[in-house]
């Protein structure tokens, strides 16, 4: 059998997981005061369904003003997304002191963990099945998926990136958030560093 290649089936030792928990990093944001923009944001990645296919979109939130300050959306589900996204929010906006996550591969890997250090971001993950600790980035998907994403068919990825833009545009510049005195994510963002200086 060894001669010929033939092996029984069975599970095998999952060897790309071996140095797997080496790379996971403390939660840094329970109990952590948040007061002023880019002091914490959440990166998250989900999955949308369109008509014949599928997407995964990132997306980064700022915790003091709830702003989507970064996304992009990518047939992949892979790193190079993730860091799309993340390059883009610190070119616009500036750089975080702190960024969460789960424990994705996407940001436990070495291109993710660099690029952070290239930056001087502190990198925080979530507790392993502690889907609460990036609950600001889950509620906006929810609020997306549910006001957007489930009532519409998507048959293109332009399409549904068109949709996405424009309900970002939305949520960011135009709707009031109750969490905020009932202003919009973009004008407590900029009202937090007119009080700065």
């Amino acid at each position: 059998m060894g001669e010929m290649g033939i092996t029984a089936v069975y599970p095998k030792t999952n060897l790309s997981k071996r140095n797997f928990k080496q790379s996971i990093v403390p939660y840094l944001l329970r109990n952590y005061p948040i007061r002023y923009p880019n002091q914490a944001w959440s990166v998250d990645i989900t999955y949308i369904k369109m008509t014949h296919s599928h997407m995964y979109l990132t997306a980064i939130i700022d915790w003091c003003s709830r702003m989507i300050v970064g996304w992009n959306l990518s047939d992949t589900l892979d790193t190079a997304s993730v860091l799309t996204a993340l390059k883009d929010a610190v070119k616009t906006y500036g750089i975080p002191a702190i960024i969460n996550s789960d424990q994705g591969c996407q940001f436990a890997s070495d291109e993710y963990k660099t690029y952070l250090k290239s930056q001087g971001i502190r990198q925080s993950m979530d507790g392993k099945s502690r889907w609460a600790d990036n609950i600001m980035i889950e509620r906006w998907f929810r609020s997306l998926k549910t006001e957007k994403i489930y009532i519409n068919e998507y048959p293109s990825p332009k399409a549904l990136r068109k949709d996405i833009a424009a309900y970002v545009q939305e949520y960011n510049d135009v709707r009031p958030h109750e969490a905020l005195d009932y202003i919009t994510p973009s004008k407590r963002f900029s009202q937090c560093f007119s009080s700065v200086a």
